[in-house]
């Protein structure tokens, strides 16, 4: 923290930043707040001033993370420095253009491709589903895990899902609401469906959770269901934690993420045929641009 007397304390952030509050994601603010502190701690460390900050530090600042750090955490970086200063009303020193020369060196110094999640393709989806437990947890993670991969969701969309979110058709499939999402920031929602094998599962969970629960998929205390809704990481957990009871070796692993589900059902459905604007609309993609990362190690075996 910067001492009393620095100039840096004659703008309260923090306090600002509770403006942000209902605006934006939790995990954004919570993101804002540690990227904003590392800068504040750089600042003291190196006796500049963090607020108002002049363009010189600010790309002192990002280029001395460079070695370390990714474009991406950087990027993020500068865009909490721009966003403090703005609610602080004081000039934005990242619209300089020494900090856009400064972005660019960082940029030119790291080409790389962006890493990409091992796809849970179907053939690793029937793996994961066969060594779950025969207990309430292997009954919710069989859920989770077919549900997610029917309908393309990202960690922080299974776990915003609600009991109500979900309704039987007659053909024996499910139809969901996802609410919210990263592309869907005022919960516009998107409609999704399920294949009947995966309605049966979530069937089968909401069987041993009970009626009660408000969200879809809650944590179990000593082997009871508890209404509360479980944290994005618990998602990431369960695939890993599932890839290592496969046997898989550590490497293929480590591969896997929560985002695993939506890479390896995008993969399938290139690979089965169904065009750009379908992938899009399953997945609730904006982008080309971004959905294709998505299928670039799917092309090669799409004719085999």
């Amino acid at each position: 923290m910067a001492p009393k007397d620095h100039p840096s304390n004659l703008y309260d952030w923090r306090k600002e930043f509770k403006r942000l509050e209902g605006a934006y994601a939790p995990a954004t603010i919570k993101a804002y707040y540690t990227d904003l502190s590392d800068f504040e701690n750089w600042c003291v460390v190196h006796a500049l001033q963090a607020f108002p900050a002049t363009p010189l530090t600010t790309s002192m600042y990002l280029e001395s993370m460079m070695p370390s750090h990714s474009v991406s955490t950087i990027q993020r970086r500068m865009y909490a420095i721009s966003r403090s200063h703005k609610l602080l009303r004081l000039p934005d020193p990242t619209r300089d253009e020494d900090v856009h020369l400064a972005m660019r060196r960082i940029m030119r110094s790291k080409r790389c491709r962006p890493k990409q999640a091992k796809g849970l393709t179907k053939e690793y989806l029937e793996k994961f589903l066969e060594v779950q437990p025969d207990n309430p947890w292997g009954i919710r993670n069989r859920a989770i895990i077919s549900l997610g991969y029917d309908i393309l969701a990202r960690r922080s969309e299974l776990v915003a899902l609600m009991s109500d979110d979900i309704e039987e058709r007659r053909d024996g499939t499910l139809r969901l609401i996802i609410r919210r999402g990263k592309t869907d920031p005022f919960g516009m929602g998107r409609l999704a469906f399920t294949s009947k094998r995966t309605a049966q599962l979530v069937a089968d969970w909401l069987e041993w959770r009970g009626a009660w629960i408000e969200p879809l998929f809650c944590g179990i205390y000593q082997g009871r269901a508890i209404n509360r809704a479980l944290g994005p990481d618990t998602i990431k957990l369960i695939v890993k934690n599932t890839a290592r009871d496969c046997g898989l070796a550590k490497i293929e692993t480590d591969a896997f993420s929560a985002h695993s589900l939506r890479v390896g059902a995008a993969q399938d459905l290139l690979r089965n045929g169904h065009d750009t604007a379908a992938i899009m609309r399953a997945g609730g993609w904006k982008s080309v641009d971004v959905m294709a990362r998505y299928l670039e190690f799917a092309e090669h075996n799409v004719w085999a």
